[in-house]
This record gives C-alpha cells, sequence and structure tokens, in this order.
C-alpha cells in the first residue's frame, strides 16, 4: 500500500515538474490551434450531418439518419461515389508505377542525372492551381498546345473538345492528377532506394542475380515501407483533389467530372443543401479512416 501510494506520487510529480509545466506551455498553441481548426470543425459537421438545415446553414430540426438514407437512394451520389474510387484508384496506380520508373532511371548514375532531378520536382513544386490552369490552357480547342501540336503533325485532325465531352474531360483531368502527384512520388522512392545498402546488390551480382531480380528480391523489399506510406498519402490526397477538378471544369461537363470532394461543395455552396454536403463530408472522413486503418494495420504487423 505504501508503496502504490509512493508510485502514485513520483508519477504525479513527474507530470507536474517544472520542466512538465514547461512542455504544456509549448503544447498549449498547438493544442487550442487543432481544437478550433480540427476538433470543432469536424463535431460540428457531424451534428449537422444530423439536422434539416435552411439556407444559410441554421439547424432547423433534428432527422437522425435521414439525411443519409436520403443520399443512399439518390442514383448521382453513388455515380460519383464509384467515379471517385475509380478516379483514385486509377491515379494512385499510375502514379506509383511511373514514379517508381523514374526513381529507378534517377538512381542510375549516368551524366546530367542532377538535372532530371531537379526538372522532375517542377510539376510537384509549382502550385496545384497554376499547374491546373497551364492545363487548361493546354487543352483548349482553339488555342491549346496540345490541339494545335496534333492538327499541325497531322497526327489527329479533329480532336475532341478536351474539356468540353465527358469521357475526354474526365482523363484530361485525371491526367494532370497524375502529372502534379508523379514528382513526389519518384522523389520518395528514389529517397527509399538510395538508403538500400549496396552491398546487397555487389552480392546479388556475385551471386548471378540480373537486374530484374536485384529489383524484385532487393529494391522492392527494401522500399516496402516507403512504398506504403507514399502510397497511403498518395490515396488520400487524390480523394481529396479539389483544386484541379474544380479549376479545370467544376465538375462539368455535365457531372462527369464530378468526385465526392466537389459534389460536396456544389451541394453545400451551390446549392445550399448544407445537411446533405455535411453528410457526404461525414462519409468522406469515414472512407478515408478505413482506409488510413488498413494502411496502419498493415504496416504494424510487418513491424511486429
Amino acid at each position: 500500500m505504501v508503496e502504490s501510494k509512493l508510485i502514485l506520487h513520483r508519477r504525479k510529480g513527474y507530470f507536474w515538474s517544472t520542466e512538465s509545466k514547461l512542455a504544456y506551455l509549448f503544447l498549449l498553441p498547438a493544442t487550442v490551434f487543432l481544437l478550433a481548426f480540427m476538433i470543432y470543425p469536424i463535431i460540428n459537421v457531424i451534428i449537422m450531418s444530423l439536422y434539416k438545415t435552411n439556407k444559410i446553414g441554421k439547424l432547423v430540426e433534428f432527422t437522425g439518419s435521414t439525411n443519409f438514407s436520403d443520399l443512399f437512394q439518390q442514383k448521382d451520389f453513388w455515380v460519383v461515389m464509384l467515379r471517385s474510387v475509380y478516379w483514385t484508384g486509377l491515379a494512385v496506380a499510375v502514379k506509383t508505377l511511373f514514379g517508381l520508373i523514374l526513381a529507378l532511371l534517377l538512381n542510375v548514375e549516368y551524366k546530367g542525372r542532377k538535372v532530371a532531378r531537379t526538372l522532375i520536382i517542377i510539376p510537384w513544386a509549382s502550385s496545384v492551381p497554376v499547374s491546373a490552369l497551364l492545363w487548361r490552357w493546354v487543352y483548349h480547342p482553339e488555342f491549346g498546345l496540345l490541339t494545335h501540336s496534333l492538327r499541325v503533325t497531322g497526327i489527329w485532325k479533329n480532336p475532341p473538345v478536351w474539356l468540353g465531352q465527358p469521357v475526354s474531360a474526365f482523363f484530361s483531368v485525371i491526367w494532370v492528377d497524375i502529372w502534379i502527384g508523379i514528382p513526389f512520388m519518384t522523389l520518395v522512392f528514389l529517397a527509399g532506394m538510395q538508403a538500400v545498402s549496396k552491398d546487397l546488390y555487389e552480392a546479388a551480382v556475385v551471386d548471378g542475380a540480373n537486374t530484374f531480380q536485384k529489383f524484385i528480391y532487393i529494391t522492392l523489399p527494401g522500399i516496402r515501407d516507403v512504398l506504403l506510406i507514399a502510397t497511403l498519402l498518395s490515396t488520400l490526397w487524390t480523394f481529396n483533389d479539389f483544386n484541379t477538378i474544380y479549376l479545370m471544369t467544376r465538375g462539368g461537363p455535365a457531372g462527369s467530372t464530378h468526385i465526392l470532394i466537389t459534389y460536396i461543395y456544389e451541394h453545400t455552396f451551390a446549392w445550399w443543401k448544407w445537411n446533405y454536403g455535411a453528410a457526404m463530408a461525414v462519409i468522406t472522413f469515414i472512407i478515408l479512416s478505413i482506409i488510413a486503418l488498413i494502411y496502419a494495420k498493415v504496416y504494424f504487423r510487418r513491424e511486429m
């Protein structure tokens, strides 16, 4: 009993010592920031999703899960949801594949490698709005570089209005997201590859391993953790890529480029349906949380 009281006293002194008080003081601004700009908005959106709201977002009547059930009965919601999954899966897969290829090329010694590393970072270093508006001009049906080049070279005499037709608009916008995201994946994979011991490659050469075998049995296992974290971040960012779509098409034509995040914006700020926007935001939060938990489970399982 005496020993237990002594232990409790020591713990209390540890958590309320002079050093601990100073640490709490330094943590206070970050804590206030998190509460004000992250925790409170999340709680507020969850509450709003359970109410009927008026045009200015004021809570009118508690409806429980009615907002969610109404969304699940709308065909457009499921179309946008499936498009969001397709958008994210395709974009992350392509960014990962090309990021690996470019990282492998930049990891090899050759003249001009430093220049290539500098150039590869430009799309990612540029802000997303600048890149989106740049590509919007590239896709312009009359003055755009892409359309003009295809016509002049004779490759395609009558190219489509890239951002004016549903299919071409979707793939045009997804390409811009891929173009912006590839440099990040490349640099992360390159950093992971350079952390792999060169002794392993030298031993593999002695054992007669070819380039493909070295990649499969040394490079991939060596960057597995980096690959996992990079794809997780890319998945979260891509699923929530509002700027690229909104600045290029605003979800058009005819809603063919809407994903969940732009659909939430349209419901909330164009149609003033705050309760449905909040409900979709909660669904998005749940989806991304599940994805993050799956990644975390896989990662920590490997660490044990």
